[in-house]
């Protein structure tokens, strides 16, 4: 079986699959260069990660048995053209949550900390305990709202309980009420959510429907001393609108993980502006993370092989319209 890495992997990624994956059964082959991932023709599986699996790429691969994301989001996978060619499409839920998490959370203290300003002050030879003191805020006492109540919703809402906020979500889903109750987490309709929470963080994934989920006619709704956090997906924002909103004072502030043109251009004006955090989609990007990525991936790869249900399927459709012969 041959097994495509396809993206760049942390150090040390490929031998600790072979370790689970030995023999000659499983060919390990890492792909790196666009060129080169264009031209595959042969795979039978596909680990991906930064590179996008579209219907050329599926078309390409006669042999493709499994597309297996390296984190939750498939928004890269074309996942109708899979499941026309009997391709099954997995992903590792929760695996980066913690990490995700982590980020939503320090984005968040950053920006009510004014940390970038302090620094850039600093850097241009001022030293000053007062300047930003008007604009600068704990988390204490707020009010967070979640869109999404998901893995990473849940753990950000852990988190910033423990720095003494409260936590409303709102989620097409919504969870349990016994859930909610342990959580800590009060549903709430998205307008109210965005009329009344200190911070909005996004934990939601990308479809057609969720496409500008915060357009100009809600960003409008927002408070004029809240913040915006993405860590989620590109595109849940109207990024043009976001910037209007925080250049004309209407909001204090943004943290984005991914911004909706990545990368974005050295003189972009986002880069810019004191009250807005960049980072280059690197929620779920951290060193530890393959501990928790491989062994669930390794096992889909065993029961892929031994001709069992492969679990993390997002497209379930795909066996049953092409079973396995």
């Amino acid at each position: 079986m041959k097994i495509v890495f396809a993206g760049e992997y942390p150090a040390g990624t490929l031998e600790k699959f072979r370790e689970i994956l030995p023999g000659k059964e499983f060919e390990l082959v890492p792909v790196t260069g666009q060129k080169e991932y264009e031209e595959l023709s042969d795979a039978e599986v596909i680990v991906l990660r930064i590179f996008k699996a579209y219907r050329n790429t599926i078309e390409n691969n006669g042999k493709l048995r499994l597309i297996h994301r390296w984190g939750a989001g498939v928004d890269s996978v074309d996942v109708e053209a899979a499941t026309e060619h009997g391709v099954l499409v997995a992903n590792t839920p929760g695996a980066n949550a913690y990490a995700v998490s982590e980020l939503a959370l320090l984005l968040m203290l950053a920006l009510g900390r004014n940390l970038q300003a302090h620094t850039r002050s600093i850097a241009s030879g001022v030293w000053s305990r007062t300047m930003f003191l008007d604009q600068t805020f704990t988390l204490n006492k707020k009010i967070v709202g979640l869109i999404g109540g998901g893995n990473i919703g849940r753990q950000v809402a852990a988190k910033v309980q423990a720095f003494g906020a409260s936590v409303r979500y709102y989620d097409t889903f919504r969870l349990p009420e016994q859930l909610e109750r342990e959580c800590g987490m009060a549903y709430v309709p998205l307008e109210e959510l965005l009329r009344t929470s200190d911070v909005v963080s996004l934990h939601v994934p990308l479809t057609e429907e969720t496409r500008h989920l915060l357009d100009a006619e809600k960003l409008a709704m927002l408070k004029p001393g809240a913040f915006v956090i993405n860590t989620a997906r590109g595109g849940l924002i109207d990024d043009d609108a976001l910037l209007a909103a925080v250049l004309e004072k209407r909001i204090a502030g943004a943290g984005l993980d991914c911004p909706e043109r990545e990368p974005l251009s050295p003189d972009h004006p986002m880069l810019r502006q004191p009250n807005i955090i960049i980072t280059p989609h690197i929620g779920g990007a951290t060193s530890d993370l393959a501990d928790a990525m491989i062994p669930m991936i390794a096992d889909n790869i065993l029961r892929l092989a031994r001709g069992e249900e492969v679990r993390y399927v997002v497209n379930p459709r795909a066996n049953k319209e092409h079973p396995a012969s």
